[in-house]
């Protein structure tokens, strides 16, 4: 595919480092001139330097040969102008981030009368996350399959874990739960569960569940599995005025430290059932007086990961509470996940996720549609849904018949509504949404996890 990027910040480099390595052909477009020369010699791709808001520098990036335009500046406006005149000067999808909440509620509005494929919003995506996990705080990372009907769930087993010592066979048979175990993280490795695996503690561990069957699972692990009851938010960015508006309908408590005076009393206004404090949260005095010790969540988003980590270790110093960071910058992911900080929220990441998942879904497939895709652990093993629309290799046998590559497993099937866990002499069928989890990274078309 041929894809045009504008945009070379942050979400532009990973995008263009993503979209590159699956072997599209990608021409990136910036005003900045040394960022466009940085990300063109880094990745081998195009570079063209100039406003990608004009009809000119669109066609010298060759829009009229396009599929599809990304547009990741800084500027609300610019993205949308960008898409706009992209439509009307080439045939292309176009995909414009779109971050102020002044145009959240018009999303929708602007998707169909722009001609949109989609309008993403990291901040309202990173709130909804974080507000996935605070309803189910056991959790470290929770993303849905199917409408919500299935669930991936990521945990970690502390050091006296009923599931400590015991092997993934016993699960089912011992706790009497349906659920499926998918991957194991032990320190830097990472396993594709089996049967005879045996836990240990500090492991992380991601499962496929049905909601209801994850709350049973959890509960009979000793974990925490009712939603928090009050929330401790240091930060009033944009991410906390989206994620008080979802906690608010869950009925949680909210208590929000902004230290700039006009944005407090802005979200004061905003937010009339929240309770805004003007303080700097980074003051241990301030956190004490707000009880954070007697907190069940704590939720770091100031505008310095510095800060965030700093706020999030004292946090669990001093407190039992559910703790979710977020992280902007992504160069140092792999060293940040060493800290043990529970739950961590990278937008950029999840930016780049939703738009190389669309990307995913455009090429053409033999059979099944991808419907949905997540990362469970960045660069190492994916999980992904497909919609099952002709008949094809995969339907001619049961599971364990058909020649699957190593390291795939499928994870669950849904079928009329239905969720099924499957086993070896389960079959698919047209019209089956499947969720395969696997390491082989790039899948486009489920018949690929066959030899």
């Amino acid at each position: 595919m041929n894809i045009i990027i504008v945009g070379c910040g942050k979400v532009g480099r990973v995008l263009t480092e993503q979209l590159n390595e699956a072997g599209n052909n990608i021409t990136v477009v910036d005003l900045n001139g040394s960022r466009v020369t940085e990300v063109s010699e880094r990745y081998d791709v195009m570079g063209v330097v100039g406003n990608g808001a004009t009809h000119s520098v669109l066609m010298e990036a060759g829009i009229d040969k396009a599929d599809l335009l990304i547009a990741v500046t800084g500027s609300d406006e610019r993205n949308l102008l960008c898409c706009l005149i992209a439509k009307k000067a080439g045939d292309c999808q176009t995909i414009a981030r779109v971050r102020s909440p002044q145009y959240n509620a018009d999303a929708p509005y602007l998707k169909e009368e722009l001609g949109l494929a989609m309008v993403i919003n990291p901040e309202y995506a990173a709130a909804a996350e974080i507000a996935r996990v605070l309803r189910f705080p056991s959790a470290i990372k929770i993303e849905t399959f199917v409408k919500g009907r299935i669930e991936l769930l990521k945990f970690r087993l502390p050091e006296d874990s009923p599931l400590c010592g015991m092997a993934v066979k016993d699960i089912a048979p011992k706790l009497h739960c349906d659920i499926l175990v998918c991957t194991i993280e032990r320190g830097d490795e990472v396993y594709i569960a089996n049967g005879n695996f045996v836990f240990a503690p500090r492991d992380v561990i991601s499962i496929i569940a049905e909601p209801k069957n994850a709350f049973t699972f959890f509960r009979k692990i000793n974990y925490k599995a009712k939603p928090v009851n009050d929330v401790l938010i240091a930060g009033g960015g944009d991410i906390t005025h989206y994620l008080c508006g979802l906690l608010e309908k869950s009925g949680i408590s909210v208590t929000v430290i902004e230290k700039d005076e006009d944005r407090a009393n802005q979200l004061s206004e905003q937010l009339s059932n929240v309770n805004v404090i003007f303080a700097d949260a980074i003051n241990q005095e301030v956190l004490k007086q707000e009880n954070i010790e007697k907190k069940e969540a704590f939720v770091s988003l100031t505008n310095l990961d510095e800060e965030n980590i700093l706020l999030s270790l004292f946090a669990k110093s001093v407190s039992d509470a559910k703790i979710v960071t977020k992280i902007n910058r992504i160069d140092f992911d792999e060293v940040i996940e060493h800290l043990d900080l529970d739950t961590i929220i990278y937008p950029k990441n999840i930016t780049s996720e939703s738009i190389v998942r669309y990307v995913r879904a455009m090429k053409k497939t033999i059979g099944t549609n991808l419907e949905t895709l997540y990362q469970v652990i960045k660069g190492k093993v994916e999980a992904a849904e497909f919609n099952i629309r002709t008949d094809c290799e995969l339907t001619r046998a049961p599971l364990m018949e058909l020649n699957l590559k190593p390291g795939v497993l499928v994870a669950a099937i849904v079928r009329n509504r239905k969720v099924l866990i499957p086993r070896g002499s389960d079959t698919i069928q047209i019209g089956d949404s499947v969720v395969v989890v696997s390491d082989h990274l790039g899948l486009h078309d489920m018949n690929e996890i066959i030899r």
